[in-house]
């Protein structure tokens, strides 16, 4: 009797082992520009027809980015935040507090808080959000004022609209470099979610903060840091990103070794153009439906506008399918990798409108 419940196991178990390599296989199927298509359990496609359909398609899209991204971590890493402020310096009509968080058990990450200071005197919940930096040698420095870069200093200009503005920093940049290897990660780019995700529970945890909404924004590195952060954390209702993407098969004409890094990426070289289990045609229908503003500048030598504007026809038939396509918004100025100051405006205002 034991014997053949042990063997009826090892059948059950080869049949479900088997139906989970037909539909990782169909998976890899699934077109990457079509987002109005699914996998089946019996291993075929259909298409997505209603917002059910899109989140199971949208949870296969979250799979993926892990396969290739490492796992995203559980409570086991969510450890109390322990918060202790280094330093504070009066701005004027904002404070900027340099302090450091436990991201996770053996880990700290340093940031800088930028807080109104009518939100120091208020009963009011004010509206936050993380203003996530560039590749830049002084890393978040650069978002609050520190880094002589005036096009990245939208922190700044944030917090004068009354935001609370959390800067977290890029791992592997600047000063901080942890090791996300002994820390269980398999990229940088996990890592710099997980340290995102974990800045927005610091952000719930201040009394003059509104709980559930916030907004992400960022340039280049920032940009993309935004979009990733956002697919995995629902709390981001509003995303900006500058001259943060393109499809990865566009990237420097298919030269994806600037995503391949260990601060990235680096599964991603182990994948033929043709087979990369996601993109960023998925990743954008995966926001939906909140809202996203994408600068994506007709002079950027890093990212293809063109390319841009096919990520935005492909996403936008998920955010048609909750019925705000005006949601996804893509602007083109004609300059080079920058975030000039009326994109800026344009991307406050849309934050103004979702988070005011």
């Amino acid at each position: 009797m034991i014997l053949r419940r042990s063997l009826a196991h090892v059948v059950l178990l080869g049949g479900a082992l088997t139906l989970l390599v037909e539909n990782a296989q169909c998976a890899q199927r699934l077109s990457r520009t079509n987002l109005l298509q699914l996998a089946t359990p019996d291993g075929g496609l259909r298409s997505v027809r209603t917002t059910n359909d899109w989140n199971l398609r949208r949870q296969s899209i979250l799979r993926s980015m892990q396969q290739v991204m490492g796992p995203m971590p559980g409570t086991e890493k969510r450890c109390a935040l322990d918060v202790k402020v280094e330093d504070e310096v009066d701005c004027g009509d904002y404070v900027r507090r340099f302090l450091s968080y436990a991201s996770e058990p053996g880990g700290r990450a340093p940031a800088y808080l930028l807080v109104p200071k009518t939100a120091l005197d208020s009963t009011k919940k004010f509206p936050a959000v993380l203003a996530l930096h560039q590749t830049h040698p002084l890393g978040q420095k650069v978002v609050v004022g520190l880094g002589n870069s005036t096009n990245d200093e939208y922190g700044v200009e944030l917090v004068r609209r009354g935001y609370v503005v959390l800067a977290p920093p890029y791992p592997l940049l600047a000063d901080y470099q942890p090791d996300i290897k002994k820390l269980g990660y398999d990229s940088g780019t996990m890592k710099a979610i997980w340290d995102n995700i974990r800045g927005l529970d610091l952000l719930e945890s201040l009394p003059f903060v509104q709980r559930g909404r916030f907004g992400a924004i960022g340039h280049s590195l920032g940009g993309h840091n935004s979009i990733y952060t956002a697919a995995f954390d629902e709390r981001i209702k509003v995303v900006v990103s500058s001259c943060g993407f393109d499809s990865f098969r566009d990237y420097k004409d298919g030269n994806i070794t600037g995503w391949t890094s260990e601060r990235y990426m680096p599964r991603l070289k182990n994948y033929a153009p043709d087979s990369y289990p996601f993109d960023f045609h998925e990743i954008i229908g995966a926001l939906a439906p909140r809202a996203v503003f994408v600068n994506a500048p007709l002079g950027d030598t890093n990212f293809k506008w063109r390319s841009v504007d096919a990520v935005a026809v492909s996403a936008r038939e998920i955010f048609a399918l909750y019925r705000v396509p005006e949601q996804l918004h893509v602007e083109h100025p004609d300059c080079g990798h920058l975030f000039p100051k009326a994109m800026r405006e344009k991307a406050y205002e849309l934050l103004d409108a979702q988070l005011k």
